[in-house]
């Protein structure tokens, strides 16, 4: 009886912190972010020295009750799943401790809690939150093309590689030290600035055959950072995927991503 009544605990505890479909999920989820936007705001006013002086500790009793709070919130996470290593090792697991222990590790090495602003990164949540499907499957899709195309794009950037060092060996031979290009290195690192339209301004070509050079190369920079968006584009446009707007999270192996139709995790079979 009290296991059954530990289960239905935990059952509870995994719709409201791993569920946006129910109204309580979702009202934890929002709260959640909320209090990581207030916390981010805090660390951002405490860096200034006028406000610090004047409402430091009011910032730090705000710090210290949202840290309590993401403390509970991590605990009851591990509690609610059957797997906790599973969470605890994820990707959001992670982020979720590096989240919580810059307070404490304050306490032992001053100056650590700026790092609370790794909790921008928990806002990604908000795509689950909000049900913003078509941005979550936009973003599933542009990972996939940049995953089939990676080997164009690999190939390519070898090119580029192999172009710029022809190019800055070209440069240092037709300028030379006298005008600024003082090695190879020095030339080539100049010619990937200049390939990518951001501009060395210590160093400028003199002769009329260098300018010349920088010219052609300031032209193929254009062409080049067309040239792997349009590998990605085509890509990312040759198959349209359905987007499944499904937030359950598998209380017992914490997979996610369920189709919307889902009546049983696609990774262990366990009732959602």
């Amino acid at each position: 009886m009290e296991i059954t009544r530990i289960e239905r605990i935990r059952k509870k505890l995994h719709e409201i912190i791993y569920e946006a479909d129910t109204p309580f999920g979702k009202l934890f989820d929002v709260i959640l972010l909320l209090l990581i936007i207030v916390s981010i705001i805090s660390v951002m006013l405490e860096s200034v020295a006028s406000i610090r002086f004047l409402y430091g500790t009011e910032l730090a009793i705000i710090e210290w009750i949202i840290t309590g709070f993401f403390t509970l919130e991590y605990i009851g996470r591990i509690i609610a799943v059957k797997r906790p290593l599973k969470y605890i090792f994820s990707f959001y697991g992670i982020i979720d401790l590096l989240a919580t222990l810059p307070a404490y590790i304050d306490l032992l090495f001053p100056g650590w809690h700026f790092l609370v602003s790794l909790r921008a990164v928990r806002l990604l949540r908000v795509f689950r939150i909000l049900k913003l499907a078509h941005f979550v499957g936009a973003s599933n899709q542009l990972v996939v093309a940049l995953k089939k195309s990676r080997l164009k794009i690999a190939v390519f950037l070898f090119s580029v590689i192999v172009l710029c060092i022809i190019l800055g060996t070209i440069m240092y031979m037709i300028e030379g030290p006298e005008h600024g290009f003082t090695s190879i290195p020095m030339s080539i690192y100049w010619t990937i600035v200049t390939l990518t339209t951001v501009g060395f301004g210590d160093i400028t070509p003199a002769t009329p055959f260098g300018q010349f050079v920088s010219m052609i190369i300031m032209i193929l920079g254009y062409g080049i950072i067309a040239v792997p968006t349009g590998l990605v584009t085509a890509e990312f446009m040759s198959k349209d995927r359905k987007v499944h707007e499904n937030t359950q999270v598998c209380p017992n192996c914490s997979a996610d991503h369920h189709r919307d139709d889902a009546k049983f995790c696609y990774h262990c079979g366990h009732t959602l």
